[in-house]
């Protein structure tokens, strides 16, 4: 059997932009940068912020083009904070979105966006 690793792989119209939001308002951590990828780490998780332009195709053979404007998909990134209501103000205060919040005795979820319209959510664990 071969074992398999996950790596996260984030598309991003503007790297310096990138880097800035996810290590200033997410506590991400740049391990090595390149010009069209950086390799950030978060906890134990590796995520690569690769460098695609806006209009261009994910693949050479779709009629699809990437959009960086809010999108929505199944699969998305979850982070669990230390600091609930700070993440989610520096989420904001470094140039992505906050669409929401939920919470129960389970704790709470708050719904989130990159600068480039990629969804996340920021967690909160109940005691």
């Amino acid at each position: 059997m071969t074992m398999t690793q996950i790596a996260i792989c984030i598309d991003v119209p503007d790297l310096e932009v990138a880097v800035s939001f996810y290590c200033s308002a997410l506590g991400c951590e740049k391990l090595s940068g390149h010009s069209a990828n950086t390799k950030l780490s978060a906890g134990n998780m590796e995520i690569y912020l690769l460098l695609k332009e806006e209009g261009s195709k994910p693949v050479a053979n779709t009629t699809d083009t990437r959009s960086y404007s809010r999108h929505w998909t199944p699969i998305h990134l979850d982070f669990r904070v230390t600091d609930f209501e700070q993440t989610v103000n520096d989420v904001t205060n470094f140039g992505g979105s906050h669409e929401g919040t939920d919470s129960g005795d389970w704790g709470a979820i708050a719904y989130c966006a990159d600068p480039f319209g990629n969804g996340f959510c920021l967690i909160k664990e109940g005691k």
